[in-house]
């Protein structure tokens, strides 16, 4: 898409927006960094207004076209007070970190106001031996996870002194959005749309001109299997595969597990696979003991895992990922075995002609009423994510960060795990969708068995 095109949302958070009419469908995303103390407000407050200038998506709010008759836009807000984004608060006398998911928790079930950029950071000090929490709230339209870490680049320090981080930026301008100017915006949307469309056809058809008189049946062949490929990726989910994890309620409950970075590693490197093939095979195995817990067989189960897209012209921030989903190998008993087939699995999603077109695929569900949407949505099992986070220590305001969880959007499905990777640790964050999983501690208990079996393979 064409730079002047960027102001308006993507075709896939169009998608993500849209859904949302149906709280189930949210796509909040709640992180939880602790800290050995608390961070200097004034350095902290420094940062993150330092932050918002260095990326504005930090300044934006997403406003509606006239008509819709195109995606919103994303406008710097005139009104943008870093006051309503960065808060600061107490937890209960020894209520610890359960107090701290559980705000995480209650955040993570909360709407944002669509009038203001979409996030929000509390600081939650009075944790015990003066260390503290910071919960981190944001809209996936703003950031994914791997974005989120790039912006973080503008707040983190790696080491306890922090160096004088220089003169403050400029402040991006605030964005003209009168109904004249989003009139003439909108109607020049479409017909840049159209340019940009014709433009590719005159790039791409005569290479494909030449290709198919060149390599006719090999050019059928390959389209052939792109369409097919296409269809696989947008195909209906019209039911459910785990014959327990059916039901969904608007209520979430959370969770944290912590596995060594090593063991998990060192498990995927014998049998020749990836650190997401271990996490993958460490989910598989905690739902599978989960089934048997309530006395279901299970051999695999529909999961959605965000591929990263982005490329190196990309700037820091924004959501530059796609959804895949596939049948994750719940059934294979041995952890070595469920590795070599999640990577076979994986190898050949990477290789998905179809990975090019999800953005044209979500701006065609986008068209259908978001009952039907949000109900395929609902059948898939688990969202299952991988984050590469900091290798080194890394500091805010003089504070060491201990520890990092993420709590993913469930998006209609039973559950999220996703795995944020810093220093030794990998640090997962479980978040639940209660009438799925009534008994969200044995699910967590799951796996933990489920990673500590890949762990020691």
């Amino acid at each position: 898409m064409a730079d002047e095109l960027e102001g308006h949302i993507n075709p896939v958070d169009a998608f993500t927006l849209n859904l949302e009419r149906d709280p189930l469908l949210r796509a909040t995303i709640v992180a939880v960094a602790v800290f050995d103390r608390s961070p200097d407000w004034a350095t902290l407050q420094d940062r993150m207004e330092r932050a918002s200038r260095l990326t504005p998506r930090f300044r934006e709010k997403l406003v509606a076209t006239p008509l819709g008759l195109a995606p919103p836009r994303w406008i710097v807000d005139p009104e943008f007070d870093l006051s309503m984004h960065l808060r600061r608060a107490r937890i209960p006398r020894k209520g610890g970190m359960p107090a701290v998911v559980e705000f995480a928790r209650v955040a993570g079930m909360t709407a944002f106001d669509h009038d203001r950029a979409l996030w929000e950071f509390t600081l939650l000090e009075g944790l015990p031996e003066k260390r503290a929490a910071l919960v981190m709230k944001f809209h996936h339209a703003l950031t994914d996870g791997v974005g989120g870490v790039e912006m973080a680049a503008h707040v983190v320090d790696f080491a306890r002194e922090a160096p004088d981080p220089g003169p403050m930026p400029p402040a991006p301008p605030a964005s003209e959005h009168g109904s004249t100017e989003a009139l003439a915006d909108t109607l020049g949307y479409r017909g840049r749309q159209l340019a940009d469309a014709a433009g590719e056809l005159l790039r791409v058809v005569p290479g494909a001109v030449a290709r198919t008189l060149a390599r006719p049946t090999e050019t059928v062949t390959e389209g052939v299997e792109t369409a097919r490929a296409v269809a696989r990726f947008a195909r209906p989910i019209t039911r459910t595969l785990s014959p327990i994890m059916t039901e969904r309620r608007p209520r979430r409950d959370c969770s944290t597990l912590d596995v060594p970075l090593d063991g998990l590693r060192d498990a995927a490197h014998g049998v020749g696979g990836t650190l997401n093939d271990a996490f993958l095979a460490g989910v598989a195995g905690g739902l599978r003991r989960y089934h048997e817990h309530h006395l279901a067989a299970v051999d695999h189960l529909c999961v959605c895992m965000p591929v990263n897209v982005r490329t190196a012209d990309d700037g820091p921030g924004g959501n530059k990922v796609t959804l895949e989903r596939f049948d994750l190998p719940v059934g294979v008993v041995d952890p070595r075995d469920r590795m070599r087939e999640i990577g076979r699995v994986c190898r050949e999603l990477r290789r998905d002609p179809a990975m090019p077109y999800a953005s044209a695929v979500a701006g065609v569900l986008n068209l259908l009423p978001v009952d039907v949407t949000a109900g395929m949505l609902k059948h898939v099992d688990i969202l299952a994510s991988n984050v590469p986070g900091f290798p080194d220590e890394a500091f805010v305001g003089g504070a060491l960060l201990e520890s990092f969880h993420v709590f993913g959007a469930t998006l209609g499905s039973a559950a999220n795990v996703t795995l944020m990777s810093y220093r030794d640790t990998c640090h997962i964050g479980i978040i639940t969708d209660s009438g799925a999983v009534v008994d969200h501690d044995v699910f967590r208990d799951c796996l933990a068995e489920g990673f500590a079996e890949v762990a020691a393979a």
